[in-house]
């Protein structure tokens, strides 16, 4: 599962197991949770036909989307009931109006309350921008346009192209600027160049929303017309020297390392030693850039496209970038736009709720401190480390068993899984907030001032060691991820939460959620990307070449099988984009099966609610990836997200995974089976 800006992220005797069930159903009773509910099951569905409607059916068809949402499933009941808890943290704390200066209650507080205050939001209007805009109007030249990038980029706004400071990937050990393409407004490339109905429609609306933008802005209608196809042209070409989705997998392909002096021919246009003046940092000498062709493109477009047309797409990407915190008509042009045109979303959500995610991006880890105190028990904590300290264990062992892998491989691949670092809950040292200024005057300056904060962290990162104690997600995060470069898998207490995990349920339950989960990301160090990363995070080749190409043919057959999933009409899943977080799936309830059969309740299998504890496993797997989803958003899903949509990721890998033939029945002729010799199987 991977991370803003971060291309390298990656986004569960007889007598005693009876006396153990009966405890864990009286535990369920106690905190009111039903792990497997048949009333949310649709029986009349064989689930040797489609496991996921069977195991889901009728909570999918009870369950609609709510109208403020894209999409609603285990994922989004999670969250509200997460946000339920947070905005009774950040009101709580907005009340003490006499917090000390400077602590995180006063910067948390503050930043919640001028968030809320919609009267002076709309009485401030854009005023808090017109600094940047009067400096925009004052460009003369294109090393001004620049020098407004760099400033740019450090407010978190990425004009012309993304930057930010990670590991080198061939030198863990170093951090480094990385440099990538970027400067779209567009969920990806595409949306720009395909000539397909929905994506003309799409486009149609862009350059009405981009039009209306400028409107708001103080534009006349031919104006701002003007400047919404100067924005769209410019967006455009850039997007045709973009690489695509499938081709930013290649990570050899994105780490092209240069001497700033090297650059002066390639990249003309663009002083890079200036540039990084610009954004507070000196005597850098290399750095890395993605895609060079595309930063070809940029140095072109510099000389070609005029200084007032870039003052304009200037313009543009500050105002578009702080939207969502500006006065309401600002706030709904780009709702209709992103909410309903690209989302097909019908109603805003409540101001809290937006507010309290702005909250979670500035302040997320200050949040996150007292949210773990209240919600996060030890006894959770050590019982995931349990499962994960046996399913890493069962990792091992099955990778020591492979057929296709040669035992050099299996060497390294062994002491890669050993020196995984483990993350549960929150981490070991918050984020200090000290310099991160906040008042209650302006929300739009509180959320600039925030994105400052963290660029300056990031920037602050160069030339020091390597902090492997930070995280990339806060603690109330409901997901998961791996890091390669520094070989970690972490897992925010947000997410261990049911249905993923409860230390009160049976372990089928936790081991068909949060378990799969858990070796889902452990797998991730070994798919078709982070197995490019050696143990101690580096981009380096640890595979013999028969490995590497006997790898290739087993996860072809899951691209193959991906490849004929159809999603709309002629949409289907793209198995090639899709291919790392298939193979995490099958990975994920393959070990943490095998994990789960080795606990009593795995090995008694007794019944509960009329299931026996492997089919419970499997519901439990099945019943995390329900959800509803909005056509658009669906659409947008398969053009840039590297995950398969849910009904896949919940019927896909089980096709392939014998114990689920076993534990339902399934037999030929029924729509889950699979010949034996066609089911993919990689560890």
């Amino acid at each position: 599962m991977k991370l803003k800006n971060n291309p390298n992220y990656l986004l569960i005797g007889a007598v005693a197991a009876i006396l153990v069930q009966t405890a864990c159903n009286n535990k369920e009773k106690q905190k009111g949770i039903k792990a497997i509910d048949i009333s949310n099951m649709d029986t009349t569905v064989r689930p040797q036909d489609d496991f996921y409607t069977y195991a889901n059916g009728s909570w999918l068809a009870t369950n609609k989307i709510p109208a403020s949402e894209s999409r609603w499933g285990s994922f989004s009941i999670l969250q509200e009931e997460t946000n339920a808890r947070l905005k009774s943290l950040l009101e709580e704390t907005a009340k003490k109006t006499n917090a000390k200066e400077g602590s995180n209650d006063q910067k948390v507080g503050d930043f919640y309350a001028s968030g809320m205050d919609s009267i002076a939001i709309e009485k401030e209007g854009i005023s808090a921008l017109k600094p940047e805009l009067e400096m925009i109007d004052a460009a003369k030249s294109k090393e001004d346009i620049l020098k407004l990038v760099a400033r740019f980029q450090t407010y978190g706004i990425n004009p012309l192209f993304d930057l930010y400071v990670d590991q080198d990937a061939k030198i863990s050990s170093q951090y480094i600027i990385n440099c990538t393409q970027g400067g779209l407004s567009l969920p990806d490339r595409d949306y720009y160049l395909k000539t397909d109905p929905r994506s003309v429609t799409i486009q149609k609306e862009y350059l009405a929303h981009l039009k209306n933008m400028f409107k708001l802005m103080g534009n006349d209608e031919s104006i701002a017309a003007k400047n919404a196809t100067t924005v769209n042209l410019i967006e455009t070409q850039l997007a045709k020297s973009s690489r695509t989705r499938v081709a930013l997998r290649d990570q050899y392909l994105n780490y092209n390392k240069f001497k700033v002096s090297d650059l002066a021919n390639k990249t003309s246009s663009i002083n890079w030693k200036n540039h990084f003046t610009e954004l507070g940092v000196k005597n850098i000498n290399e750095f890395i850039i993605g895609q060079p062709e595309f930063f070809a493109e940029v140095d072109k477009m510099l000389n070609s496209v005029s200084v007032d047309d870039w003052k304009t797409y200037l313009k543009w990407h500050l105002i578009s970038s702080n939207a969502s915190n500006l006065n309401n008509s600002f706030v709904m042009e780009s709702f209709n736009f992103r909410g309903k045109v690209l989302n097909g979303t019908t109603e805003i959500k409540p101001r809290w709720k937006r507010v309290l995610n702005e909250a979670d991006g500035a302040l997320g880890e200050a949040i996150g401190e007292v949210y773990v105190k209240k919600y996060f028990s030890d006894e959770a904590k050590k019982r995931c480390k349990e499962m994960v300290n046996n399913m890493q264990s069962v990792l091992g062992e099955r990778i020591q068993k492979l057929t296709w892998m040669s035992d050099s491989t299996k060497q390294q691949a062994k002491a890669k899984l050993d020196a995984f670092i483990v993350k549960i809950g929150f981490p070991d040292k918050f984020i200090d907030y000290s310099s991160f200024k906040v008042d209650r005057k302006s929300y739009v300056v509180n959320s600039m001032n925030g994105n400052k904060f963290s660029f300056n962290r990031m920037i602050d990162q160069l030339g020091k060691p390597i902090d492997k104690t930070k995280w990339g997600m806060t603690p109330q995060t409901i997901n998961a991820y791996y890091n390669p470069s520094i070989n970690e898998i972490v897992f925010p207490a947000g997410i261990l939460q049911f249905p993923f995990f409860d230390p009160n349920v049976d372990d089928a339950i936790n081991y068909g959620g949060i378990g799969a989960v858990i070796c889902h990301e452990f797998t991730h160090g070994f798919d078709d990307q982070g197995s490019q990363f050696d143990k101690d995070g580096n981009l380096k080749n640890w595979w013999s070449e028969n490995d590497n190409k006997l790898f290739k043919e087993k996860t072809k057959v899951l691209i193959d099988q991906y490849n004929n999933y159809r999603v709309l009409d002629t949409v289907k899943v793209n198995g090639e984009l899709t291919q790392g977080e298939n193979a995490a799936d099958l990975g994920g309830i393959t070990i943490a099966y095998e994990a789960f059969k080795r606990t009593p309740e795995g090995k008694e299998n007794k019944k509960i609610d009329g299931f026996t504890a492997e089919q419970r496993f499997f519901l439990s797997w099945a019943q995390i990836w329900r959800g509803n989803i909005r056509d658009e958003n669906l659409m947008i899903r398969i053009n840039t997200d590297p995950h398969s949509p849910g009904i896949f990721r919940a019927n896909g890998p089980l096709t392939n995974f014998d114990p689920f033939y076993a534990a339902f029945n399934v037999k030929e002729g029924d729509k889950m089976f699979k010949p034996e010799a066609e089911r993919a199987r990689i560890w």
